[in-house]
């Protein structure tokens, strides 16, 4: 991850550029978005975890390979969760999952159940298009649960030509 070594603390265009970087890596299918995420601890300014879709065997959202990879890493057993831990994501994290994978948001607050600290921060580049599940209301639950969500905006004409690589005009 030295990729993301030099991003300075709170630059958080410059974290939601490293996901689209990662969302590039998606391969593009009409079934699904290419969706990058980046999982920070915010407190020591150092990636945790990356990923993106399709990068683990399976039906994967970038969300659930970054979150998988630090499971199997031991993050969340060591302490470490409870560091101010933030997610960046291109895309807004799913409440439903079509294939019947378990959504993103709710292994976003897994993360808090586990640890003492978990993903306190959300931050997104854009919403979720209504094209396979409608509306998504991942925010909405986010936000209960007491994880701050935040919009950053700048990149939202390329995430969404990259999210979208291999739909089909209608």
């Amino acid at each position: 991850m030295a990729e993301f070594s030099s991003v300075a603390p709170g630059d958080h265009l410059t974290y939601m550029r490293c996901a689209l970087s990662l969302a590039k890596k998606a391969p593009p299918k009409p079934t699904n978005f290419c969706v990058g995420a980046v999982l920070v601890d915010e407190a020591a300014n150092k990636v945790m975890s990356t990923g993106y879709t399709m990068e683990l065997p399976g039906n994967t959202h970038a969300e659930q390979c970054c979150l998988t990879k630090t499971e199997e890493s031991g993050l969340w057993k060591t302490g470490a969760a409870a560091q101010k831990l933030v997610l960046y994501t291109t895309m807004e994290p799913c409440n439903k999952r079509a294939s019947g994978n378990n959504p993103c948001t709710e292994m976003i607050l897994k993360t808090r159940e586990n640890a003492t600290g978990g993903i306190k921060v959300v931050y997104v580049g854009v919403t979720e298009p209504e094209k396979f599940v409608g509306a998504n209301i991942g925010r909405v639950k986010l936000e209960e649960a007491g994880v701050a969500y935040v919009y950053v905006p700048g990149l939202e004409d390329e995430i969404l030509e990259v999210a979208t690589a291999g739909h089909k005009d209608p």
